[in-house]
C-alpha cells in the first residue's frame, strides 16, 4: 500500500517554458542602435537617421515620451499577460508593427526579405515602402500567412501608382497606407551634402523595369524586375561588370501656367513629393481603385481638422505620423499630436501612431493616450544592420519583453484595459498631474 507500481510509466512534470538566450552584446535598443552605427557607412547612416533641418522635431519625437510618467497598480493578478492585438484580421503578438522604411538592403543585402522573415517569425505585421531594394512579391512570399501593407506615395502620372496597387492585390497586401505629408521633400542636409545617391548595385526593386538604359545594357528579361532571389541566383562571374547607367530623372515643377509632372524613371527625390494631391480627389480615388481588397489608409496627419476630414472621407484608418522627423522641422512631435487626433475621432476609424519609440514604454504611453496601435521604424534598420534577420527579431523581442514587463508591473493584463488613468504628465518645473 502507499508505493507506486514500478512498471507504469512515469510521468514528468511539466516545465515552465524556456526563455530565450539574451544576446549579451545588446540589451536595449540604445545599445542596438549603436552596434548598427558601427557596421553602416556613413552615407547609410547619415541617410537613415537624419531628420530636417535642425532635427529638433525628430529629437523631440523621442523626447517627448519622457514628459510622462506611468502611474502602476498593484495587488492585481497579473499571473497571465496578453499582449496580443488584431489588426487587419491578424492576431499581432503585440501592439506594435514595423514602419515601412526605403531601401533596407543599405543596411543588409537581405534587406526587406530579411525583415519579413523576422516579422513572419515574431507574429508581427510589417509595412513595406514602395521605394523598397526588394520587390513586393518577394517580400509577400517571405512573409508566408503574415500580413503586410504597402505604403503608397500616389504618384502624379498614376498609372505608375495603379501597376503598384495592383500588384499588391494580387500578392495579397491587406492595406495601403498613403502618406499624406510629403507634398514637397523636407530639406535633409546630410543627404545633399552627401550627394546621397542609391548604389549602383541596387536598384528601387519594384520600378526597377522602367530604367530601360539598364535593362538592355545588362540584357534583363522585361517581363518583371530583377529581384533579390535573382541575384542570388545568378553567379558572380555571369553578373555584368560595368557599371549601372541610369537614365536621368527631372523633378515636376510648375512653369507659370501649368503643371509638368516628373519625367525618367521613378526615384524617390524626383517623383515622391506630390503637391497636387487633395482630400476631394485623392480619397475617392485610390478608395474606388483599391475596392474591396484593400483597406485606405493615410499616413501623416497631425491635426484634429484633418482626422476629422480624414473620417468625413471614409478612410479606414489613421497613422499620425511626421515622416519620421524628415519633413516639416518644427512641426509636433507625434506623441504631442495624438491625443488631439484620437479625441477628434472618437473611435470611428482605428488611430495608430509612429516616431520615436524607443522602449516597450514607449508603446504604453501611446497606447494610454489614445493610440490603437504603435509602428517602429528606425529601430528595426539598425537590428537589420547589426545581424540582419537575427538582428531585427532581436529588436523586436526586445520591445516585446520590455512592453510585457511594463503591461504586469503597471497592473495590467489585455492591451484594452491600458488608458490615460496609467499615465501623468510631467510640468516644466517637474512636477506630475494626473491626465
Amino acid at each position: 500500500m502507499g508505493s507506486s507500481d514500478s512498471s507504469s510509466p512515469s510521468r514528468a512534470a511539466p516545465r515552465a517554458p524556456q526563455a530565450e538566450p539574451h544576446d549579451l552584446n545588446c540589451l536595449t535598443i540604445t545599445e542596438l542602435e549603436k552596434l548598427a552605427y558601427e557596421r553602416m557607412d556613413k552615407q547609410t547612416r547619415d541617410y537613415y537617421n537624419e531628420g530636417a533641418d535642425g532635427g529638433t522635431t525628430l529629437a523631440e519625437n523621442i523626447s517627448a515620451y519622457s514628459k510622462y510618467r506611468i502611474r502602476p497598480r498593484v495587488l492585481r493578478n497579473i499571473a497571465r499577460i496578453d499582449t496580443t492585438v488584431k489588426i487587419l484580421g491578424h492576431t499581432n503578438s503585440a501592439p506594435f508593427g514595423v514602419a515601412p522604411t526605403a531601401m533596407q538592403r543599405l543596411a543588409h543585402s537581405d534587406g526587406e526579405i530579411a525583415t519579413a522573415r523576422a516579422c513572419r517569425a515574431r507574429g508581427i505585421v510589417m509595412g513595406l515602402s514602395s521605394f523598397a531594394t526588394s520587390t513586393l512579391e518577394d517580400v509577400a512570399e517571405a512573409s508566408g500567412p503574415n500580413p503586410n501593407v504597402l505604403q503608397l506615395y500616389l504618384f502624379e502620372e498614376r498609372e505608375h501608382s495603379l501597376k503598384l496597387i495592383a500588384r499588391a492585390k494580387q500578392a495579397g497586401y491587406k492595406a495601403v497606407l498613403l502618406t499624406v505629408d510629403t507634398p514637397m521633400l523636407g530639406r535633409r542636409n546630410l543627404e545633399i551634402r552627401n550627394q546621397f545617391k542609391l548604389p549602383a548595385h541596387l536598384s528601387i526593386a519594384n520600378f526597377a523595369e522602367q530604367d530601360d538604359d539598364t535593362d538592355t545594357a545588362v540584357g534583363k528579361d522585361h517581363s518583371r524586375p530583377t529581384t533579390a532571389t535573382d541575384e542570388k541566383k545568378t553567379a558572380s562571374k555571369q553578373r555584368p561588370k560595368m557599371p549601372r547607367q541610369r537614365r536621368p530623372s527631372t523633378a515636376g515643377y510648375h512653369d507659370g501656367k501649368k503643371r509638368v509632372p516628373p519625367t525618367g524613371p521613378i526615384t524617390f527625390h524626383t517623383h515622391a513629393a506630390n503637391p497636387t494631391l487633395s482630400w476631394e480627389d485623392t480619397i475617392p480615388w485610390l478608395k474606388d481603385v483599391c475596392g474591396s481588397d484593400m483597406q485606405v489608409w493615410v499616413k501623416g496627419i497631425a491635426t484634429a481638422e484633418d482626422a476629422l476630414l480624414a473620417v468625413e472621407h471614409k478612410v479606414d484608418g489613421i497613422i499620425v505620423s511626421n515622416h519620421g522627423g524628415r519633413q516639416l522641422n518644427g512641426a509636433l512631435a507625434t506623441l504631442d499630436a495624438l491625443p488631439e487626433v484620437a479625441a477628434a475621432v472618437e473611435k470611428r476609424v482605428p488611430v495608430h501612431v509612429d516616431g520615436g519609440i524607443r522602449h516597450g514604454t514607449d508603446i504604453f504611453k501611446a497606447l494610454a493616450l489614445g493610440a490603437d496601435f504603435c509602428w517602429v521604424g528606425r529601430p528595426i534598420l539598425w537590428g537589420l544592420a547589426y545581424k540582419g534577420q537575427e538582428g531585427v527579431e532581436l529588436c523586436l523581442r526586445l520591445l516585446s519583453d520590455e512592453f510585457r514587463l511594463c503591461m504586469g508591473l503597471a497592473g495590467v493584463t489585455q492591451v484594452g484595459e491600458i488608458d490615460r488613468s496609467y499615465l501623468c504628465k510631467v510640468d516644466r518645473d517637474g512636477f506630475a498631474s494626473r491626465l
